[in-house]
């Protein structure tokens, strides 16, 4: 959906092979998700000391103790949303904003939530100098999502809670997705669904998150 790449992007083919080798290979299949991930150049998205692993398998630190999670665990939770044209997400948790800018490729609109503000105003001055204009931005605790803003066709939670928010179901629309990283010691990535009666929640993988902010409710 919006310009964030050009032909002589010196780090294209590290994003062509990290989309072969990391996402192709192991199952993900949305073209419209492989599109956007080779598209978003990641490596913008790091200190620069960092940019060379950018395309590794492998989750990267940005400092005040955040990471950067790998690529298909990124690609994996965006899969999972099945996002449409005209979609609109909410993300918790903005971090460095290269899952946000994943998001942007697919959605009408992501409404974005960060408690930290220094990564909140580097994530938007970084993605308003790409070019994208379909996020907005919040700073405060993500665990009680965008209100105003809902109902949203999806929800990606980039920390991990003890159970789902109440806030974050509320604000999930009719047949909307929710993919969050559940648990303390042990975590694993869930996708909740919400129905005309209740909702649905399936247990996808394992995962290691940091911690999201804040107290829950009972469990998926």
């Amino acid at each position: 959906m919006q310009s964030s790449a050009n032909e002589e992007d010196p780090y294209l083919r590290l994003r062509e092979a990290m989309v072969e080798t990391q996402l192709i290979a192991r199952g993900i299949r949305n073209p419209s998700v492989l599109g956007a991930m080779r598209k978003v150049p990641r490596h913008l998205f790091l200190d620069p000391t960092l940019r060379d692993a950018a395309y590794e398998d492998r989750p990267l630190p940005l400092g005040h103790g955040q990471t950067l999670s790998q690529p298909y665990i990124v690609a994996f939770m965006t899969e999972q949303l099945e996002l449409e044209d005209g979609d609109k997400v909410l993300e918790i948790g903005t971090g460095s904003g290269y899952q946000t800018a994943v998001l942007a490729e697919l959605a009408q609109q992501v409404f974005t939530v960060e408690i930290l503000s220094i990564l909140s105003q580097g994530a938007r001055l970084l993605l308003q100098s790409l070019g994208y204009t379909n996020i907005e931005f919040r700073l405060g605790d993500g665990r009680a999502g965008w209100p105003e803003a809902a109902p949203f066709h999806g929800i990606l939670a980039a920390a991990a809670a003890d159970s789902i928010p109440p806030p974050l179901l509320e604000q999930l629309s009719e047949g909307g997705r929710m993919i969050l990283p559940l648990g303390v010691d042990h975590q694993e990535l869930w996708r909740v669904q919400r129905t005309g009666t209740g909702r649905t929640s399936r247990r996808l993988l394992p995962v290691r998150f940091v911690p999201m902010v804040g107290g829950g409710s009972p469990g998926p």
